[in-house]
């Protein structure tokens, strides 16, 4: 009887940055993907304090198997990066030859500097608003949809109170009291999801 081995395979080196454009306070990858990565034999460096404006610690990536390094620079020397905003002018520097890098791209929008620059440099780029399932569909812009259709509602009921000088109006209603009109434009996934928090 012959028995199926699983051929090894070498491991990738994922580096995950801090991220430091405006506003951005996601990071690529949970402490539970990282953990699945490490645990198919691939290694994952990860910027002090990355997580950080997500909630998460140095301590749960360790714990996860990542190993925390202190330098911007050491990360971006790794031959994968994994982004979850876009590269800026200031992550060109550290670019390396025939990077490659999995982030969101926009390149509707990307500054021509970057983009030579990453010519340049023969980055690979694989966006993640271009990434198709088996179904034909953008599996990742999907649930990005599907978040800010759900958060829209929570967003809205913030601005409609009185401390953020709205109008001091609460969605969902009160006994006696006719409930709020909501009117959703569109029926992609966004308005699928804003019409389930209604």
């Amino acid at each position: 009887e012959t028995l199926d081995i699983r051929p090894k395979i070498e491991g990738m080196m994922i580096g995950i940055p801090k991220e430091i454009a405006f506003q951005e306070n996601r990071i690529a990858l949970t402490p539970d993907a990282v953990s699945v990565l490490i645990s198919n034999g691939h290694q994952v460096v990860i910027e002090h304090n990355a997580g950080e404006a997500s909630h998460y610690r140095d301590k749960d990536y360790s714990e996860a198997g990542a190993k925390i390094v202190y330098s911007r620079e050491d990360v971006f020397k790794c031959p994968i990066l994994v982004k979850s905003a876009t590269i800026i002018d200031e992550d060109l520097n550290l670019l390396q030859l025939n990077q490659i890098i999995i982030s969101p791209i926009h390149l509707s929008v990307m500054k021509a500097s970057i983009l030579e620059k990453m010519m340049e440099k023969r980055v690979t780029a694989v966006s993640f608003e271009n990434l198709k399932d088996d179904s034909d569909s953008y599996p990742i812009v999907r649930s990005m949809s599907e978040i800010a259709g759900s958060a829209v509602m929570l967003i809205a009921a913030q601005y409609l109170g009185s401390a953020n000088h709205g109008k001091g109006v609460l969605l969902g209603g009160i006994s006696g009291i006719a409930p709020t009109k909501v009117i959703i434009i569109g029926a992609g996934i966004v308005g699928e999801f804003t019409s389930l928090a209604v």
